[in-house]
């Protein structure tokens, strides 16, 4: 591609870099827009001239071939689960980039590649110098306030009619399953200004995973109710469920952090009615944050009282997710509210060290009448940005691997066993620069085996629910190999926690994060402080402070810049409408 290097962009988005650091990490996950939305299908009133020969198609091989540079982490999944065991396949030289260079005309470099995650320092910091010197690669994954900024700087382009003209069917569907709102996160001014790679919103939804041997020990029901979750709470904790004669058991599970995958409480308020972090259409069409309205009062109320009676460990405040799952590891814990994925992360843990324990997901639970009314609050899932540098000379070429990439692996020619899951390396598919996925592959991967379950008929599997039913095949088996699968069993059995999600999905039942803009100016500034201030408060009341603490709290938030951010919120929300 063509370099191009504006002058005079480094200084301010140097500044604007500087500032970033200021943003919590709620706010990163966040993306921003400044005006008209831009549409999954592209359609929006951007005027900008696409130049583009009618017979480059979505899937046109470029002849000759170009080049396309890029910035990238290897991971250590990636480094230790796929190019260990992969012969003759290297980071850069892989089946990945070697589809999209033979069939693409698409020749993959790496302007530079840090070890680790993407959330580390090391690769934080290396990005944010190579942002702000204004040297950037023909395509560049950001997040939503790095987006901002090359978008303020006039450093990227404008990728509305490349994403309507090149973008396939397939991609096109997959990347609208959730809504606009990724599109939403990625449009300036009514222009598409990066390439979203969308997550899935449905897989923040949480569940009450219950220890169902102490279910039966003690003669009790599985939870319907909060009342029914509250009386188990209280007996995990009081009533011996292991029967080991020794008071060593607590109810409920929670981390200092509060919130999160694992022993999150975002569940158990809930079923209050209470959706902290989140931003909530009120009845006049306004957005109002979640963390200060009266419903959460009610909700730590609840938690205070568990934490006085003994149902949470009293040092939860100082442990963090990995210190909590040594407790479950030894058995010392009866519920946890988590995700989908905690029977496999620390759930998994427990089983390894008592083969008589048992888990199982339930949807969270409400003192309502109808339980299949109850909210699943859900995060923004969507915190990758494809940015392609202005002045390049093929701009479209990103959305091209996007559409190559959904079509190894979903689409008529899809290779899933090869350019997927294949047995011997199951992450090969993150040796893709892009790796866009169906947000609902795995409830879709649940129907699947469900429906070859009831029809006792699994030969029609393929893909993703062919490799999983396999791993619960290697359960049920009975094998040592297979009893390491049991996390897999209790996700996506007939009472898996997929099935929970099939009809949290059917029932309506998800409530998305209103706002998925950019970080407003005063979150830059205020929300870092506002978050910490907010835990704190929330640790203290559940371990014994006075629910006026609360109160406290809210005005404290309003004065200390929540008032400010809620004005900013709501004039972003005014431009979505």
């Amino acid at each position: 591609m063509k370099e191009f290097n504006p002058k005079g962009k480094m200084l301010k988005l140097s500044t604007l870099l500087l500032a970033s650091t200021l943003v919590f990490s709620a706010c990163s996950g966040n993306n921003g827009n400044n005006g008209n939305v831009a549409a999954p299908n592209g359609n929006t009133n951007s005027s900008t001239e696409t130049p583009v020969e009618s017979n480059n198609g979505p899937m046109t091989k470029y002849d000759p071939p170009i080049e396309v540079s890029m910035v990238r982490n290897l991971s250590d999944v990636v480094e230790n689960n796929v190019l260990s065991v992969l012969d003759g396949e290297t980071f850069e030289d892989n089946r990945w980039s070697r589809v999209y260079e033979d069939q693409l005309g698409i020749k993959i470099t790496y302007d530079w590649v840090i070890k680790g995650n993407p959330d580390s320092d090391q690769y934080k910091q290396k990005l944010n110098v190579t942002l702000a010197s204004g040297e950037l690669p023909d395509v560049t994954p950001v997040d939503a306030v790095q987006l901002k900024q090359l978008v303020d700087a006039d450093l990227v382009e404008d990728m509305t009619e490349y994403y309507d003209q090149f973008a396939s069917p397939l991609l096109k569907d997959i990347l609208a399953q959730e809504g606009p709102a990724p599109f939403d996160a990625a449009t300036y001014n009514g222009k598409l200004m990066a390439i979203p790679q969308t997550g899935s919103n449905m897989e923040s939804g949480m569940y009450l995973w219950v220890r169902t041997d102490w279910l039966k020990n003690l003669g009790l029901q599985p939870p319907k109710t909060m009342s029914d979750a509250r009386k188990i709470s209280q007996a995990f904790a009081k009533d011996d469920p292991d029967k080991n004669g020794v008071d060593d058991t607590y109810g409920l599970v929670a981390t200092k952090d509060l919130w999160g995958g694992f022993g999150g409480l975002e569940g158990f308020m809930a079923g209050y009615n209470a959706y902290p972090n989140i931003w909530l259409e009120n009845d006049s069409g306004k957005l109002e944050y979640g963390s200060i309205q009266p419903e959460i009062r009610t909700a730590l109320l609840a938690l205070q009282d568990m934490a006085k009676n003994g149902e949470l460990d009293k040092e939860f405040g100082i442990k963090d997710g990995g210190k909590v799952s040594e407790d479950i590891a030894s058995g010392k814990i009866g519920m946890n509210y988590g995700q989908q994925w905690n029977s496999i992360w620390p759930l998994q843990l427990n089983v390894n060290n008592d083969p008589e324990a048992q888990w199982q997901a339930f949807p969270i639970v409400s003192d309502i009448t109808d339980h299949t009314s109850v909210k699943v609050p859900l995060q923004f899932t969507t915190t990758k940005f494809f940015a392609v540098r202005k002045g390049v000379e093929n701009p479209e070429a990103v959305i091209k691997l996007f559409n190559m990439h959904v079509e190894k692996n979903w689409g008529e020619t899809a290779e899933f066993d090869k350019y997927y899951a294949p047995p011997e390396a199951e992450s090969v598919w993150q040796l893709s620069p892009v790796q866009p996925a169906p947000p609902k592959k795995n409830v879709e991967a649940f129907r699947a085996i469900d429906a070859a379950r009831i029809a006792n008929d699994f030969s029609t599997l393929e893909g993703e629910a062919k490799t999983i039913q396999e791993k619960i095949e290697a359960y049920e088996s009975g094998s040592e190999e297979g009893f390491a699968l049991w996390g897999w069993e209790r996700i996506y059995s007939a009472e898996g926690s997929m099935g929970i999600a099939d009809q949290y999905d059917k029932n309506n039942q998800y409530l998305l994060d209103k706002f998925v803009g950019a970080p407003t100016p005063t979150m830059v500034e205020r929300q870092s402080t506002l978050e910490k201030l907010q835990n704190e408060v929330f640790v203290k009341i559940i371990l014994g402070e006075p629910i006026d603490t609360f109160d406290k709290f809210v005005e404290d938030w309003t004065n200390l810049g929540g008032e400010q951010i809620t004005q900013e919120v709501n004039e972003w929300y005014a431009t979505t409408k």
